[in-house]
């Protein structure tokens, strides 16, 4: 873009008209200057009556000498600027001169064609190259003073722009001369709001990019005579004037007739006369802008007759009209000889089909007769089996339900034993009694096992769900199993854990004791661990073991229902092999992840993961009952024992008593209330078991006993009920729970742990 105002002769002449205002203004101020002359001499001679002549004269002569040297130096000084300031407009008219000759030279040196427009868009300048473009068209280049819109249509209608072009991401349109040369203009505003406007040649571009769009074109046409060539199918296209202006090698080979190509030949030329008539209205059809299919028998330049699928698709222009159109032919004669052979398979087959449907109506007769008697068979089946799940369903809950029943005798021998333990009876007696409560142990286990996979299968049992510290559970676990390990020779470690979990605690438990049991009845000899791991969110406790290890295809197996590994010191197993079938399916309701590793002949890891929990902010406080202080022991405990089963309490007042305990029992709250004074006598412990005749519980009868009493008595309570929603009950009462058979161990535990509150 060219800016006007820093151009030097525009500088010159702005400088011209600047002195010639001060010129003209001198002028204007000597003027005044003489009309104040004449005024003063006018006044002066007009005054001189008043004055002595000679001294008038004088005077006037005076002034009039003072104002003329006034007036003279003044005329001099603008004389002397007048002076200066022609003497600058000439160098300024010398160096304007130049410097317009130097942007003549310059514009005139530019490769591209220059024209300038002032702000009305009037021609100012050209140079040669622009005039140069006129001339080679023999005509005469545009004058200053022509306007842009005058030029254009001189330019276009003299026939100087051949073809004009507008690109998107072209900066202007793009022009074919009369000489054969293509240019882009570029326009630019100046700052007046004039026009530059620059002719670039990009011929040898242009050409460029047309030889290279020629080249692509060409490839592209070799790609696809490529590609068609191979196509078997005959493939052309056909213009306007009905003329193949393109076929592939199969087209040109099948239409070649007598050596001759078909290609820039019309239809009427390639086919003879009968078969252009019949592809005439199809030829007509596509013409009218619509694709065709059709079928026909044409015969070959020997005479073999084939079947030809054609399709015609019409190609349209820019503006929608029809140019030509594609042709397509399929050879389809092996199709239609497969087709009339399966028409006539088919009607073979229609033969067949109705002569053997009558042979199979009877032996689908036949069929259905068997097909009813199977249905028959198969109801008989389902209802089998339906009566079978029944049974098992009602033998699962029968166990379920008879659990209290089954563990009370088993929970008075149990008590029976103990108490015969506490005394002493020579070595003989001691190990019949030993091998009694061994035996009931065996018993203990294998019935509770027994019921315990009942409850879990019939849903009896259902966790309770809590925030607890892991310290409790894991010292009683360790205290009750170190004793067992101890009479097999094996060495029990335990690392305490204050964690805390949310989990129910004793289901829990119980999956740690099935590892342990497992952990002491597979180690001969060495030693057993008892921990945990911390992780993010969770604990990991484990049971680790010294013992026989398990092979790696057995690792899943021991977790099924009666699956056992003999242990490697040949002793007999008396389990059922259900304990890790219990603490996969405790595991299940938990959402607890039990795992296991064993490296055999060296031992194994037992884990159940846990997530972690939080304690309440505030615990419940339990009301303690005033003791006498007892000193060491449980001598002088003072117990109240309420179970319906006179052999259970016989068992656990004796047992009671071998610990010096002073004891009541009664089978009922009225029973104990004849045979004591429920209100004031002072007790440590109520013991009471849940189940009680007549549709009682031992919570109605503590409630009804503590109820007489001004401070309420320590409760625990005995049952071999597994309910979450009792647990819950129970626990919100703040009672003690034991489930049934008792283990006298533990007994003795919640009793010191009652005694030392």
């Amino acid at each position: 873009m060219v800016n006007l105002k820093s151009l030097p002769d525009i500088e010159a002449a702005s400088l011209s008209d600047e002195k010639d205002r001060k010129i003209a203004a001198l002028e204007v101020e000597n003027q005044r200057l003489r009309k104040v002359r004449d005024a003063l001499i006018e006044r002066v001679e007009s005054g001189a009556g008043h004055k002595p002549a000679p001294y008038a004269a004088f005077e006037h002569s005076v002034v009039l000498a003072e104002q003329v040297r006034e007036r003279t130096e003044a005329l001099n000084l603008a004389m002397e600027e007048l002076k200066a300031s022609n003497k600058a407009l000439s160098r300024a008219r010398e160096e304007a001169e130049t410097s317009r000759q130097r942007l003549s030279d310059a514009i005139e040196s530019i490769a591209d064609g220059f024209v300038l427009f002032d702000r009305e868009q009037r021609l100012i300048q050209t140079n040669s190259r622009f005039r140069s473009y006129w001339r080679h068209a023999g005509l005469a280049a545009p004058v200053p003073g022509a306007d842009i819109d005058t030029v254009k249509a001189l330019a276009l209608s003299s026939g100087l722009i051949v073809e004009e072009h507008s690109y998107e991401d072209a900066e202007g349109a793009v022009f074919l001369l009369a000489n054969g040369r293509w240019v882009q203009m570029t326009e630019r505003r100046t700052r007046e709001g004039g026009l530059v406007v620059l002719y670039s040649d990009i011929t040898e571009v242009k050409n460029s990019a047309m030889a290279r769009q020629m080249k692509a074109l060409e490839e592209s046409e070799r790609w696809i005579r490529v590609v068609t060539d191979h196509v078997p199918a005959l493939i052309a296209y056909v213009g306007a004037d009905l003329s193949v202006q393109f076929c592939n090698r199969v087209y040109e080979q099948w239409y070649g007739r007598d050596g001759i190509s078909p290609l820039g030949r019309r239809l009427a030329q390639v086919h003879s006369d009968d078969f252009y008539q019949r592809l005439l209205p199809q030829i007509l059809e596509v013409l009218d802008g619509h694709p065709v299919t059709f079928e026909f028998e044409e015969t070959g330049e020997y005479g073999e007759q084939s079947y030809m699928l054609r399709s015609y698709v019409p190609n349209r222009d820019e503006s929608g009209q029809v140019t030509g159109f594609f042709v397509l032919i399929r050879d389809i004669t092996d199709r239609r000889k497969t087709a009339m052979a399966l028409e006539q398979a088919y009607d073979d087959l229609d033969r067949r089909v109705r002569e053997r449907t009558a042979a199979l109506t009877d032996l689908n007769q036949q069929l259905r007769q068997e097909i009813a008697e199977r249905a028959t068979v198969e109801a008989r089946l389902r209802d089998a089996k339906q009566e079978a799940d029944r049974a098992n369903l009602s033998k699962t809950k029968f166990l379920a339900a008879v659990s209290h029943d089954l563990l009370q005798p088993l929970n008075a021998a149990r008590l029976f034993t103990s108490a015969l333990q506490e005394q002493s009876f020579g070595p003989r007696a001691e190990g019949l009694v030993r091998s009694v409560s061994t035996s009931l142990d065996d018993v203990e286990n294998l019935l509770g096992t027994l019921v315990d996979i009942s409850k879990l299968d019939a849903g009896v049992i259902t966790p309770d769900l809590t925030a607890f510290d892991l310290r409790d559970l894991l010292n009683n676990l360790a205290r009750e199993f170190r004793q067992m390990a101890l009479a097999e020779g094996i060495q029990l470690s335990f690392v305490p854990c204050s964690a805390v979990v949310h989990s129910d605690s004793q289901l829990l438990a119980r999956i740690l004791r099935n590892f342990l049991t497992n952990a002491i009845r597979y180690t001969d000899s060495g030693r057993i661990l008892l921990g945990c791991r911390r992780e993010p969110g969770h604990v990991v406790l484990q049971v680790w073991d010294t013992g026989s290890g398990i092979p790696q295809d057995k690792l899943t197996e021991i977790f099924q229902e009666f699956k056992r590994i003999r242990p490697r010191r040949g002793q007999a197993d008396k389990g059922l092999g259900l304990g890790l079938a219990i603490v996969d399916k405790i595991a299940g309701m938990l959402g607890h992840e039990v795992s296991v590793s064993s490296v055999e002949g060296k031992g194994s890891v037992f884990s159940v993961r846990v997530p972690l929990g939080v304690l309440p902010s505030v615990r419940p406080v339990r009301r303690a009952a005033s003791k006498p202080q007892l000193g060491e022991g449980l001598s002088g405990a003072r117990v109240w024992v309420i179970d319906n089963d006179l052999a259970i309490c016989r068992g656990m007042e004796t047992l009671l008593e071998g610990w010096q305990c002073r004891v009541v029992t009664a089978v009922s709250a009225e029973d104990l209330a004849a045979k004591t004074d429920v209100a004031g006598a002072p007790v440590d412990l109520i013991l009471a078991d849940y189940h009680l005749d007549n549709d009682e519980n031992g919570v109605d009868a503590v409630a009804c006993i503590n109820g007489q009493r001004a401070q309420p008595a320590p409760v625990l309570m005995i049952t071999a009920n597994y309910s979450n929603e009792l647990k819950q009950h129970i626990r919100e009462l703040g009672y003690l729970l034991m489930n049934k058979p008792v283990k006298p161990l533990k007994l003795r535990s919640v009793l010191h742990h009652v005694m030392q509150r």
